[in-house]
């Protein structure tokens, strides 16, 4: 009988699941992949790190991972070594992180697809496959919209005392005082992405603040209004979204489709329990 092994990972989180007939998926956390981030020996390392594997044990017959940064032939023939050298051999199939929260967002309907985490990225998909996706421009030119976009924000305005006292008290409570020392943290940090998206929480504790709400406005429309309304689909088929920046503030989200009267459609803080129901159905 096959047994799956499913991945979906992001820049900060990867969550794993083992799929078997007559089993309970088991579910492991490693930290996110990114393999423009992280090099070959690096994401290994890790793995061998966090999700230690025995083949004798139990080898998967087939491994699926959805990824951030995996949208590339290269990237995707690297990250499949890697994989099928990690869990001992099975077959091995490596797509995009938009293409798991298409598979299970929209199952077989057409939607727009729209990723809000530590980066962001969207695409149309015509239920059966992405027929079109705007480029990507990574967390130091694009990722509008995500915890790192909002994040860079948040630290801009304590160090330019932006902030009014409240905001100012807020941020020194939760990361210090000095500028210097998270300035450096930042560029020193292999993942300055994922630092800049861990100030994010920090907006979900003080909604309400008139400067907290114009951060997460802003940010999210400048998503939509760089990445989502270039598409003409947006106007004729349901947006749904995933992704923990989605989940944390899907009200201002649900606010901008009135605003620009679009359809919302679902919004998941994973895409794990929609790729579970598909995958369940092919051990029966």
């Amino acid at each position: 009988m096959a047994s799956y092994l499913v991945a979906d990972s992001g820049s900060t989180k990867t969550d794993w699941c083992l799929i078997r007939k007559g089993h309970k998926p088991q579910h492991f956390t490693t930290q996110g992949i990114n393999p423009h981030l992280q090099g070959e020996a690096g994401i290994a390392d890790m793995l061998a790190q966090e999700l230690p594997w025995s083949e004798k044990k139990h080898r998967p017959d087939n491994i699926h991972y959805y990824g951030a940064g995996a949208s590339s032939a290269e990237k995707q023939k690297m990250l499949s070594g890697i994989l099928k050298t990690h869990f001992g051999g099975g077959k091995v199939t490596v797509q995009s992180d938009l293409a798991a929260a298409a598979r299970a967002l929209c199952g077989d309907k057409k939607g727009m697809v729209c990723i809000l985490g530590t980066g962001s990225s969207s695409c149309y998909y015509d239920g059966k496959k992405i027929a079109e996706q705007k480029p990507s421009l990574g967390y130091i030119a694009g990722d509008e919209g995500s915890g790192n976009h909002m994040g860079k924000r948040i630290l801009q305005y304590y160090a330019y005392g932006t902030f009014d006292a409240e905001l100012q008290t807020g941020f020194e409570m939760r990361f210090g005082k000095d500028v210097t020392a998270l300035v450096s943290e930042l560029y020193k940090t292999p993942y300055p992405n994922r630092y800049l998206a861990s100030f994010t929480p920090m907006l979900a504790d003080l909604r309400g603040h008139y400067m907290v709400e114009n951060i997460i406005e802003d940010c999210i429309n400048d998503f939509f209004h760089n990445s989502i309304l270039k598409y003409r689909q947006a106007w004729k088929n349901p947006l749904h979204f995933t992704g923990s920046v989605a989940y944390m503030f899907g009200d201002v989200i649900q606010s901008l489709c009135d605003q620009y009267e679009l359809e919302l459609g679902k919004i998941e803080k994973s895409p794990m329990d929609g790729l579970l129901q598909y995958y369940k159905k092919l051990v029966k």
